[in-house]
């Protein structure tokens, strides 16, 4: 069986979290393949708000089973709150819920080099979401991280001791700040015992087993696209590749294992933290966009800065992943719009191009836009396509003209069962 992939194709909040969710009764397996804490997945169904961050999103179906690749970065305190807001909400994952053990694990002290890190840079930070994930993933590559496998070592106490001196001295390096490392580190060892309760499994056996048994996966995707550490708005990007090149790497699986690639892209645009955003609208109708949208972090609670749909990137995206079908998600967030604007092109330095420049933080571009008919209806309860106004319609067949891809689904409402399948 082929694996799926999920992605956000924008700069992450693209939706990605309630796709799975609808999904996942198709699939036997969902996977995490990259990220970290800083991922904000959000799932509404029965009246009812989840937000996760580490679990897949796909603990909410019963019989599935979901596993965090070696690729994801671990804070065992946020998996810790998720997973007691699992068990109040009565959410039986034992036996479903798997964790590979070449997975880093996120300490304190990690956090603390990220915020002391951030604090240096001043009017230059890139809007790290101080998760620590940044300097774990700077472990991972320097070869001195702490993987989930190590917690089974006799020496882990020793090991966790080590790295933490380290840290130690590089936060001398910047300004001081306010740290309770003591106090999270406390807070880390209890929850250290939490994420020992959960089934450690030597992930790329686990699952290309999985896969010769004839299971089929979906692997889920955090962040977005244009947050891809090699090609992104660098330097204003994550740690991870969060293109389907990461699928690979972060799961331990090979490229010919790849199936659907399902690419998820707001109807719109919108951006969290620091970096060039081409299309964001800094006045009346951007305000209006993240009211509209409720465009507030799941993670982090900032507001999103929001703009117009980019084609010029989303085909960028496209390419990168090798998507083969679309899903827009958030069509209702543009219900009252007379007219919409389509960045289609962009005029660098006087010429016209449909690519994305080589570096979107210094080169000199603007967005070309193309007006497009807004729908001005309601579109709550609408569940079938022939249920969708004309405009709305017209509006969708032009991005599968324009991008040269299917697109499958059309979220009308942030509810599981918002959602017209074409």
């Amino acid at each position: 069986m082929a694996v799926d992939v999920l992605l956000g194709l924008q700069w992450g909040d693209e939706g990605k979290g309630k796709i799975v969710d609808v999904l996942a009764p198709q699939y036997d397996i969902i996977a995490r393949f990259q990220g970290g804490p800083n991922a904000g997945h959000t799932l509404i169904f029965d009246g009812k708000k989840f937000v996760l961050h580490t679990v897949p999103s796909g603990i909410f179906r019963p019989g599935l089973k979901n596993i965090i690749g070696n690729g994801v970065v671990i804070d065992p305190i946020t998996l810790g709150k998720e997973l007691d807001k699992l068990d109040a909400a009565g959410i039986d994952y034992a036996g479903r819920l798997f964790v590979a053990r070449k997975a880093h694990l996120i300490l304190p002290s990690h956090r603390l080099l990220d915020a002391a890190r951030e604090n240096a840079k001043g009017d230059r930070k890139i809007g790290s979401t101080l998760k620590g994930i940044g300097p774990t993933y700077m472990d991972k590559t320097g070869r001195n991280g702490l993987r989930v496998g190590n917690l089974e070592a006799p020496d882990f106490r020793q090991r966790y001791e080590a790295l933490k001196d380290k840290h130690k001295q590089l936060v001398g390096l910047y300004p001081f700040i306010q740290f309770d490392l003591d106090k999270e580190e406390e807070a880390w060892f209890k929850a250290i015992e939490r994420l020992r309760q959960l089934e450690f499994v030597d992930g790329e056996f686990w699952i290309n087993d999985a896969i010769k048994r004839g299971e089929k996966v979906l692997a889920e995707g955090a962040q977005g696209s244009m947050l891809d550490i090699d090609f992104g708005t660098y330097p204003f990007v994550t740690s991870s590749n969060t293109i389907t090149a990461g699928v690979c790497t972060g799961l331990g699986i090979a490229p010919q294992q790849i199936g659907e690639v399902i690419g998820i892209t707001k109807a719109y645009c919108t951006r969290v933290g620091g970096g060039p955003f081409p299309t964001e609208l800094l006045g009346e109708t951007g305000e209006f966009l993240r009211k509209e949208g409720q465009e507030f972090g799941a993670t982090t609670g900032r507001p999103r800065r929001c703009g117009w749909i980019d084609l010029v990137q989303l085909r960028y995206t496209i390419m990168l992943s090798g998507v083969t079908q679309l899903v827009v998600t958030k069509v209702d967030v543009l219900n009252n719009f007379d007219t919409l604007q389509v960045a289609d092109a962009y005029d660098v330095d006087g010429t016209i191009s449909h690519s994305l420049p080589f570096d979107l933080v210094h080169e000199n571009y603007q967005p070309v836009y193309t007006p497009v008919p807004g729908w001005k209806s309601d579109l709550t309860g609408v569940k079938e396509e022939a249920s969708l106004p004309q405009a709305c319609l017209d509006f969708v067949k032009f991005l599968e003209e324009k991008l040269g891809t299917r697109v499958s689904m059309v979220s009308t409402g942030p509810d599981r069962e918002e959602l017209v399948v074409r």
